[in-house]
């Protein structure tokens, strides 16, 4: 129980406050939040103040400095350059926007760029200046062949429209996948092939439809099966053949079966989806999704020990906080997104797969680099602040060079300033140091991030909020076909349909950033006819947020096991107001089947 008496505004040190938890009040949301003991040993660690934006404002405000899905074409500004490129800047962005391959090169050199500080200028308003004027990559799109529209992505060949994406081959539409091949709409997913519209899909083949699920063959509509091979419209098996709704048949009762189902056409998947759900919510949830995990809480968690309030975390994490998307050696780290190594603190995208950083704090974009803090689009570098677009370089402040002594002397003075003169933004929210950069000073609008996806809001709720709002393009695209006009059946689909122009179902309608209309390409359609899977119905960008949706949110609650006779507690992402039977993970096990 927290007394009222500890509930503070604002927090400057550690030194008093570190013998209890304490109630915070939000900055942002004005809303009450608890600073644990284990936290302020962190924020002592690393010597940093405790923060003053509550777990989930801070999470939105780091979300709000990561485009994936928005591209668009603009002029290429590097020297001597006249193409247009494709980047994730809207045309409207002040600043430089180099194409990435040129921007790679040694043929420009960011420390020209460089300034001096100024102690009669707020720090942050001085950075606003530095990366509007130091040239930035159009997109995070790094060895890829034939795959120009994908963002951030490393290593893919013949993929389009897929999103934090790694070395994955022909995979369309997706969103976090790694090592996946011949597949459309899927999110997080890992070594699979053949799939579509599934999510946290992993070593699987021709599955479609399904929720976390791994190693299995052949199925629709799988919730939370493992070891499965042709099965349709099932929940929590394990090691099963030939099941729809969990019921066994034989092989040719199976197929009969199937063929009823009419999977092949839309209204049969629509029918199919609504009996799917019924079925589900009629059997017992795990309360999180969590393999060899220890003292954690969170969802989708892999290999995990001492993590609280962490999701989509894979192959190794410890002792860390507030942190998503990530993993593979992540430790003692608290409030980020998309990162891997140590002694990190709010940070969007830093580190990544066999990319570590350590020590870094407050900073976008950061590969292979030591103590860095306040900075953007860094690789290699060591004791740098408050920098843009560096590689390689050391002891550097707002891109100019010091020595190790200068650099060491200038610094503390810097971090005194920021907290004597702070940088307000348009709301009057008060960013001193150990505070992540403002949502003001980001170059993305609200609708054009992540925040959108995972904490949508309207476009008066946005303003409202202080938060940039990007207007909806004016499309004036010659429909070819209306949505009510897509064939049934994929075996009615002609090859003609290739690059017409075809109606989203929603019509631009939603807030989805749906783009009102789409085309199928020859890939596209060679998948659906294979998989014998009907044309979709709305835009890629619709679908996704479709997908999105049937995720859990980025937050926990406090429940209790619904199984009769049962006493545990725990946290789980499952709302209260949900209608899911959920278990405790004894309980669970005990109902696989």
């Amino acid at each position: 129980m927290i007394n009222n008496e500890n509930k503070i505004h604002s927090i400057d040190s550690t030194s008093s406050l570190q013998a209890s938890s304490v109630s915070a009040i939000c900055q942002n949301c004005k809303q009450d939040f608890i600073i644990e003991i284990d936290d302020f040993n962190f924020y002592e660690k690393i010597k940093v103040p405790p923060p003053t934006f509550c777990p989930e404002c801070r999470t939105i405000r780091r979300f709000l400095w990561r485009n994936e899905r928005a591209l668009y074409k603009r002029p290429c500004n590097a020297p001597g350059h006249t193409e247009e490129i494709i980047s994730m800047y809207s045309p409207d962005v002040p600043g430089t926007i180099f194409d990435q391959k040129y921007w790679w090169t040694d043929e420009w050199d960011p420390m020209q760029y460089g300034k001096e500080y100024n102690f009669d200028v707020p720090f942050l308003a001085q950075f606003k200046e530095l990366m509007e004027q130091t040239p930035l990559s159009a997109l995070q799109n790094v060895n890829s062949t034939n795959s120009e529209w994908c963002n951030p992505a490393v290593d893919n060949r013949n993929c389009y429209l897929s999103f934090a994406a790694t070395k994955n081959e022909n995979a369309n539409y997706c969103d976090r996948i790694a090592n996946c091949q011949d597949s459309l709409d899927l999110y997080v997913g890992n070594k699979t092939e053949l799939s579509y519209s599934s999510l946290f899909i992993e070593n699987c083949t021709k599955v479609h439809f399904s929720r976390h699920v791994r190693n299995c063959i052949d199925s629709y509509f799988l919730y939370d099966c493992n070891n499965c091979s042709d099965c349709i419209g099932c929940v929590n098996l394990r090691n099963k053949q030939f099941h729809i709704f969990n019921k066994q048949y034989t092989k040719e009762e199976y197929k009969k079966e199937k063929e009823k189902l009419a999977l092949g056409t839309f209204e049969g998947l629509k029918k199919m989806q609504k009996k799917f759900q019924d079925f589900l919510s009629s059997l017992p949830h795990r309360h999180a999704h969590m393999i060899n995990t220890v003292n954690s809480t969170g969802d989708n968690l892999e290999n995990v020990k001492n993590a609280r309030f962490c999701f989509d975390i894979l192959n190794g994490m410890e002792n860390s906080k507030y942190c998503i998307w990530g993993g593979y050696g992540w430790k003692d780290s608290y409030d980020g997104l998309g990162c891997n190594g140590e002694l990190m603190y709010e940070l969007s995208d830093a580190g990544a797969v066999g990319r570590t950083c350590s020590n870094t704090y407050f900073s976008v974009a950061i590969i292979n680099s030591i103590d860095v803090q306040y900075s953007h689009s860094i690789k290699g570098c060591s004791h740098i602040f408050g920098c843009v677009a560096l590689r390689d370089k050391q002891y550097c402040i707002f891109n100019k060079q010091y020595t190790k002594e200068q650099y060491e002397e200038l610094v503390p003075k810097i971090i005194k300033h920021m907290n004597d003169m702070p940088y307000k933004d348009n709301k009057g929210r008060v960013y001193k140091y150990g505070e992540f950069f403002p949502f003001e000073l980001s170059p993305f609008c609200y609708n054009e991030t992540i925040a959108q996806e995972y904490f949508p809001l309207n476009k008066e709720e946005a303003i409202k909020r202080g938060y940039g709002w990007k207007e909806k393009e004016i499309r004036n695209y010659q429909i070819d076909i209306k949505s009510t006009d897509i064939p049934n059946d994929i075996k009615d689909v002609k090859n003609d349909i290739v690059g017409k122009v075809i109606e989203c179902e929603h019509k631009g309608t939603c807030n989805e950033q749906c783009t009102e209309a789409f085309k199928i390409v020859d890939s596209e359609l060679s998948f659906y006819q294979r998989m014998n899977l009907p044309l979709p119905h709305l835009c890629p960008n619709c679908r996704h947020y479709q997908r999105v949706k049937q995720r859990n949110p980025l937050k926990l609650w406090h429940r209790k096991c619904m199984k009769e006779g049962c006493l545990n507690e725990f946290e789980t992402s499952y709302a209260p107001e949900g209608s899911e039977i959920l278990y405790c993970e004894k309980c669970y096990q005990q109902e696989v089947y």
